[in-house]
Formats: C-alpha cells, sequence, structure tokens
C-alpha cells in the first residue's frame, strides 16, 4: 500500500515547534505578527485567510487584517501595502491573490517590503533563491514549494539525486520549486514541462517524484507512474456536478495513480495545510533574524 503524506499532522507538529518558538520570542520582548491584505470577498480568498489567521491564534502571533472593497483602486490596494509595509506590529504579510480585475498584481507585489515578504514571492527574494544554489539562505522562501520540501522530508523521503519531474510553470511553485531544489543542499535535477512539451508522460514515467501543479484534473494516470515514484499533487480543479449542481475539488492526480506508486500526497489535505504552516514559518523567522540584526 502506498504511504500517505498526511500535510494536516506534520503541519500540526511544525505549528507546535512554532509556537515554542514564539514563546520565546515573547521572553525576549518580540511579538511576532502577520498581516493579511484582502481585496474583495472572493470565497475562496476569504476562506484562506481565515484559516491563515486561525494559524496565528494556534502558535501565538497576532493577526493583522487589511480589507478593501473589491472597487479599491490601484493606489488604494499601495496604501494598504505601506500601512503593513509601517506598522511595527506586523512582522510580515501577504497580499492575498488574486486582486480584482484590473489591477496589476505584480506591481502590488512589489510594493512589499521584501523583509516583511511572509509570502516570500517578492521579486527580491526570488533573486536571492536564484543568487544562492548554496550555503544559508537568510531570506524568507516561497511558501508552497518550501511545504513540499518539508513534508518529503519528514516522511524520510530524500530529494538527493532523484529526477523531479514538475507539471505547470505558475509563480505558485512549478517555476519557484526547481529554485528551492536544485540547491546543493538538496540536490535534486528537475524537469519543468508545460504546454510545449511534448513528450509528458514520456518524460513523467522516468521521474523519481513528479510534482503535478497544472490545474488540470487528474491529468496524472497510473500507466505514467512508476511504481517507486512518489506524487505531490498540487494542482486544484472545481468540477461542478451536472445533477446536484455542487461542485468539488480535485487534484492533478487521479486515485488510481496512487494504487502504483511508493507514496503520495492527498488533495486536499496534502501540501495545502503545509504552505499554511510555511507562511507562519516565515513570521517566525523574520521575528528571529529580527533579534540578531
Amino acid at each position: 500500500m502506498a504511504l500517505r503524506l498526511d500535510g494536516k499532522a506534520a503541519a500540526a507538529s511544525i505549528k507546535a515547534d512554532l509556537a515554542a518558538r514564539v514563546e520565546r520570542l515573547k521572553e525576549q520582548g518580540v511579538n511576532p505578527g502577520l498581516g493579511t491584505l484582502l481585496v474583495g470577498r472572493d470565497p475562496g480568498s476569504v476562506k484562506y485567510v481565515a484559516g491563515k489567521h486561525r494559524d496565528c491564534a494556534e502558535v501565538g502571533i497576532a493577526s493583522i487584517a487589511e480589507e478593501l472593497p473589491e472597487t479599491a483602486s490601484f493606489d488604494e490596494i499601495v496604501d494598504a501595502v505601506h500601512r503593513l509595509n509601517e506598522n511595527p506590529a506586523c512582522t510580515g504579510f501577504i497580499v492575498q491573490l488574486p486582486l480584482p480585475k484590473g489591477i496589476d498584481e505584480n506591481a502590488v507585489i512589489d510594493e512589499i517590503d521584501p523583509a516583511k515578504d511572509a509570502d516570500g514571492m517578492h521579486p527580491y527574494n526570488l533573486g536571492e533563491l536564484v543568487l544562492h544554489p548554496r550555503g544559508e539562505l537568510t531570506t524568507p522562501l516561497p511558501c508552497t514549494p518550501h511545504g513540499v520540501v518539508e513534508l518529503l522530508a519528514m516522511n524520510g523521503i530524500d530529494l538527493n539525486g532523484k529526477h523531479v519531474v514538475v507539471l505547470g510553470r505558475g509563480i505558485t511553485i512549478g517555476r519557484t520549486i526547481g529554485l528551492l531544489i536544485g540547491r546543493k543542499e538538496i540536490n535534486a535535477t528537475v524537469t519543468c514541462c508545460h504546454t510545449g512539451t511534448r513528450n509528458i508522460h514520456e518524460l513523467m514515467r522516468q521521474a523519481d517524484v513528479i510534482v503535478a501543479a497544472m490545474g488540470s484534473a487528474h491529468f496524472v494516470k497510473p500507466e505514467d507512474v512508476r511504481p517507486d515514484a512518489v506524487l505531490v499533487d498540487v494542482g486544484v480543479s472545481r468540477v461542478t456536478d451536472p445533477e446536484t449542481g455542487k461542485s468539488r475539488i480535485l487534484g492533478d492526480v487521479d486515485p488510481a495513480a496512487r494504487e502504483v506508486c511508493y507514496a503520495y500526497t492527498p488533495n486536499p489535505g496534502g501540501v495545502g495545510p503545509m504552505t499554511r504552516a510555511m507562511l507562519v514559518s516565515n513570521v517566525v523567522d523574520i521575528a528571529e533574524r529580527s533579534l540578531r540584526a
């Protein structure tokens, strides 16, 4: 039977450790705080932000919430970013995406103070990841790739020398995970596949690890998977049942593929909880670095 990589259990363990670290910070007069900027009331975003604030409560850090209506202008959104940049109670923060149609998301992200970038997705911090393929990094790491690495490590899965095939080139993980796991300390070989990849199924059959992040429901089939492969299911598709009208979430990995692999992440319940845990971890890391500055 394949090994189920339980992201909820792993995230709970990480948050317990973070809570202890937060207590030590408070003893030294440092009170970490996570800020969120939510523009509009997209149901998925509202739910995700609420989950982040629950995580804050679990580990004992403060929550700072900025909320704007969907009609907010670019300048109003940037003003909110600057308020979080300047708020001493806010150790790190995120701008919840997507932003309303017509708002340049990259231009908004550019306005975040890189030292407060809890998502690890500011161009400066991604640039640091590019520039330092070995040694210690002192800038925030992108949460979803970092969460994947931690989940695999906590289950004894070593990526050293492994061939990792990534499906998708989105910024959240597709393009960023290669920067992280290709570093000397992890030492994986990464192939990034996308719509221009002609031999994608052949590449999947060669992979030690498949990271599926396409948003294409059940794309990875049993015939694409080696028996010793690890399947990391990140993609999300919302599918509506034509009979009931109800929608449900499907991952990129066909459930049947889990029957023929070595290990897999459930979706939901795999990478998602780890992403949130890494967000809080970034905030605690930033607070601890402030003591050493």
